[in-house]
């Protein structure tokens, strides 16, 4: 009896062994990498992370992913033929942003995965497009661009920025030029909401000074000392230091700055919010050769079109018109194009130009004077085809039609948003008519 329990004691501290030893050797093997060393993406490291992306001459795209990410794993094939597209011209790298989470917090990592594109002399910027390989391998084609026009130019950029400069581009804020500065501006801005006494305050002020050195003529940056200015600190509900808010396209509603107190971390955040605020362009009425030129020539594309006469649609259905050319213009934002319109004909010379005139409208054309041609839309003036149309142009265009020479443009009066009046006749008695006929007979009798 005894050697039966001692001879199960003994198998069970074996297996229980086994089992535990299995356990720990799971336990202890690293989490698969999503790139091996055969691959052509560029796995990053922290000491890797200088030499290899910030000291780079050349464009990089780095993806900070996780490897337990669905995400991460669901682009990986995607990243893989990216950086097998842009072999030789575009360094597509990745970072392990799980095993590195100070690197990421510097960058403003904050879910899984985020693209980030380093250009040579820039903040690094988030990549916001479509995650297939054409689109990414396109937009770093077009920041690679970028840089060879600014050398052509004499201009040459380096990751190595300076902050030496003595004086700092972000605005000292006061209650006194703090709506005129900020509210009435058009652009966004980050303030820093500090006192003088506070320690957070003074690690972030070398950061936040050349953040604003970096970001000069492209974002502002202010900031405002809570211990003389309560008011502001009060009026924008600051309760402790450092804070930073972001006023962007609704300026009495800022939104605090969450990320990173790093310089880079804030230049890349404030260029996307850059970008996110950016203004639509407008939709201009053509009432001048002056307006063709300045609207027109010099954009990559310019959408025009042509509305109905105001009798017919009455200043609801005009301004119905607009509205979905404004959407246009608003998904299209990013995008150099310009958008104008003219009332049915008004503009004669144009629409003779353009084959355009006596029916059809609305009518929209893409039009692009540098070239000589245009295009128009051949299917209903409906905003899904109108978006359909700009996209299509915006990728070279179907069936381009010679445009001969640039119509000279009639000046006339700008619409004044009403409905349109008829104008009456004099009106005139037919028994006068009548009878002034028979008075002639009269005489000649």
């Amino acid at each position: 009896m005894l050697m039966e329990k001692f001879r199960w004691l003994r198998g069970f501290l074996v297996g229980t062994s086994v089992a535990l030893l299995l356990l720990l050797l799971r336990e202890s093997q690293p989490v698969e990498a999503l790139y091996g060393p055969s691959s052509d993406v560029l796995l990053l490291t922290p000491s890797t992370f200088k030499s290899k992306v910030l000291n780079s001459d050349g464009i990089v795209l780095v993806e900070f992913f996780a490897p337990w990410c669905g995400h991460c794993q669901a682009l990986t094939p995607i990243w893989e033929k990216t950086a097998a597209i842009l072999k030789g011209f575009v360094t597509v790298a990745a970072l392990d942003a799980d095993a590195h989470k100070s690197l990421a917090q510097e960058y403003g990592i904050q879910g899984f995965p985020t693209i980030k594109v380093f250009t040579p002399g820039k903040p690094p910027i988030a990549y916001q497009g479509a995650r297939d390989p054409k689109p990414i391998a396109e937009f770093a084609i077009q920041q690679l661009k970028t840089i060879v026009k600014d050398r052509l130019n004499g201009k040459t950029g380096s990751n190595k920025k300076s902050s030496s400069s003595s004086s700092s581009s972000s605005v000292e804020l006061t209650s006194n030029n703090f709506d005129d500065i900020v509210l009435k501006s058009k652009d966004p801005w980050l303030v820093e909401f500090y006192a003088p006494w506070c320690g957070h305050c003074k690690k972030l002020g070398p950061e936040w000074k050349k953040a604003a050195n970096n970001l000069k003529g492209k974002v502002n940056m202010g900031q405002v000392n809570c211990d003389s200015e309560k008011s502001l600190m009060s009026r924008f509900n600051v309760q402790g230091f450092p804070t930073i808010l972001v006023f962007g396209s609704d300026k009495e509603s800022p939104v605090p700055y969450e990320g990173a107190r790093t310089a880079s971390a804030i230049e890349s955040f404030a260029l996307e919010q850059l970008e996110t605020n950016v203004s639509p362009p407008e939709v201009v009425e053509l009432t001048s050769q002056d307006v063709l030129e300045t609207k027109c020539a010099s954009s990559a594309i310019c959408f025009v079109s042509f509305l109905p006469d105001i009798l017919d649609t009455r200043a609801e259905g005009r301004n119905s018109y607009l509205e979905q050319l404004m959407s246009v213009a608003e998904k299209f934002k990013r995008s150099p194009y310009s958008y104008v319109w003219a009332a049915a004909g008004k503009q004669p010379a144009l629409e003779r130009a353009v084959g355009v005139g006596g029916y059809g409208y609305p009518a929209f054309i893409a039009l692009n004077i540098k070239k000589g041609v245009y295009a128009p839309l051949r299917s209903a003036f409906e905003l899904e085809h109108l978006v359909d149309f700009v996209k299509d142009a915006g990728r070279g265009g179907k069936g381009n039609l010679p445009l001969v020479s640039v119509p000279v443009l009639e000046k006339t009066e700008p619409w004044d948003g009403k409905d349109g009046e008829i104008l009456e006749e004099d009106e005139f008695s037919l028994d006068e008519l009548m009878g002034n006929e028979d008075d002639d007979k009269k005489e000649d009798l």
